[in-house]
């Protein structure tokens, strides 16, 4: 059983590659790319997805196994290390603009993968340490807001029309980018306003959220410019902007096309396992810290990675993260894939 947390060591591999990314040249700057949205997405296409849950007593035995906690706290070492490795090579002399552009993506990934998921995992924990941790990851894409709307808005409003990170059905994914860009801000803005209104707390003043986060952003801003110089800084944050857009196309396919019922109250049914796509294949789901078996997340948001579970009942993406993300960018081909299961779904649950 101890060996088990071992296995999310292999996101590690993304970690190395975009490291050695950061100190070359050629093909090899676009090896973390390569791996994660090429290799990953044609691997899963031969392996069947698992959906084997852990028994009650193997669950409660992870569930308190420190182990897996301390493997995210690593990656918060190996994402501060990161950043600096990157922003220290990239302006090596002589370096071309294709291969700049390799490490600024390199270092995206890292953003995404790292910096935004594992922050969203840590996220989602009680103590001020965990919550700590999860906003220095997320102040590595510069989206510490995301702390805010996630937790109080989006796992409130997910698969309704208030929500601006839930996909509608139809809506190509590059609307979808700038609806949850701007709108999941101005929610996290207005939830930190109502929280100050209800504790009697001044607008300007260190209990704002908000201004804490843009504080501490700026300052790392900074500190980058003036360490690395502004080109590093303008590299910087095209990465952490690629981070973002990662994140916001992984929320572009959990919840595509799902909706909540309305109750004879006016209010939205519980969410349910149903209410969120799920992805079994396991390649996928080490790579993300299983973030792919999303129904069980958003049904039990308190329920830690290692013993997230498959619900019979949640609808299935034809393959892992990586291809869906991949199919996303392809609005046609998606609306193709994705529109006959929602139709199969709804004829399912009117049965």
């Amino acid at each position: 059983m101890k060996f088990r947390a071992f296995k999310y060591l292999s996101p590690i591999l993304i970690y190395v590659t975009a490291f050695n990314a950061f100190t070359s040249t050629g093909w090899m700057v676009w090896m973390p790319l390569i791996y994660g949205f090429i290799f990953i997405p044609l691997v899963e296409v031969f392996i069947n997805p698992d959906p084997r849950n852990m028994s009650a007593a193997e669950e409660e035995v992870a569930r308190k196994d420190k182990i897996y906690d301390y493997l995210l706290y690593l990656i918060v070492i190996f994402q501060y290390a990161a950043l600096f490795w990157f922003l220290y090579n990239i302006n090596e002399e002589g370096i071309s603009k294709i291969d700049i552009a390799g490490r600024i993506a390199a270092m995206g990934l890292l953003c995404g993968v790292f910096g935004i998921n594992v922050g969203h995992e840590l996220g989602h924990r009680v103590n001020k340490f965990e919550q700590t941790l999860a906003k220095a990851l997320l102040l590595t894409s510069l989206y510490m807001h995301f702390f805010t709307e996630h937790n109080k808005g989006h796992h409130k409003r997910v698969a309704t029309p208030e929500d601006p990170s839930s996909a509608r059905y139809g809506e190509p994914i590059y609307i979808f980018y700038f609806r949850t860009i701007v709108f999941s801000y101005l929610s996290a803005w207005h939830i930190a306003t109502d929280e100050l209104k209800k504790k009697n707390k001044p607008f300007y003043s260190r209990f704002n959220e908000m201004l804490q986060f843009h504080f501490i952003q700026l300052a790392l801003l900074v500190i980058i410019y003036f360490s690395f110089g502004g080109a590093a800084t303008l590299y910087f944050m095209i990465a952490a902007f690629i981070g973002i857009l990662l994140l916001e196309t992984v929320n572009y396919i959990e919840h595509y096309g799902l909706q909540r019922k309305t109750t004879t109250q006016g209010k939205y049914e519980r969410t349910m396992p149903e209410h969120s796509w799920n992805s079994n294949h396991i390649v996928g789901r080490l790579m993300l810290f299983e973030l792919s078996r999303h129904s069980d997340h958003h049904y039990m948001a308190s329920r830690k990675y290692q013993v997230l579970r498959h619900h019979d009942n949640s609808p299935q993406m034809p393959t892992g993260y990586p291809g869906m993300m991949l199919l996303s960018l392809l609005p046609p081909v998606w609306f193709f894939v994705m529109n006959r299961r929602i139709k199969k779904l709804k004829l399912t649950q009117a049965i």
